[in-house]
């Protein structure tokens, strides 16, 4: 039986024109990781390759932070953001 992913945190936006999510997160997350964005039957992955706080490059974020992050695929608002096994 596999253990509930702990969530990382929510998508509260999305810019459609530049592609980028903004995720308002509940744990650590910096570049490198995989991530699981799921919501009712839409689930996909993604690899963070960029992450931004105040339009400022950044390596990682922590609980509570606000994080821009480009994108290839539309997550829904309110999505919830997994570590990917």
């Amino acid at each position: 039986m596999a253990k509930e992913a702990k969530e990382l945190g929510k998508v509260t936006h999305w810019y459609d024109k530049i592609g980028v999510a903004v995720v308002k997160l509940a744990g650590a997350l910096k570049k490198g990781d995989r991530i699981k964005f799921k919501k009712g039957d839409d689930e996909f992955e993604a690899t963070v390759d960029s992450l931004q706080i105040d339009r400022a490059d950044v390596d990682g974020g922590k609980k509570g932070d606000e994080v821009a992050m480009k994108l290839s695929q539309r997550p829904k608002d309110g999505a919830s953001v997994y570590k990917a096994e």
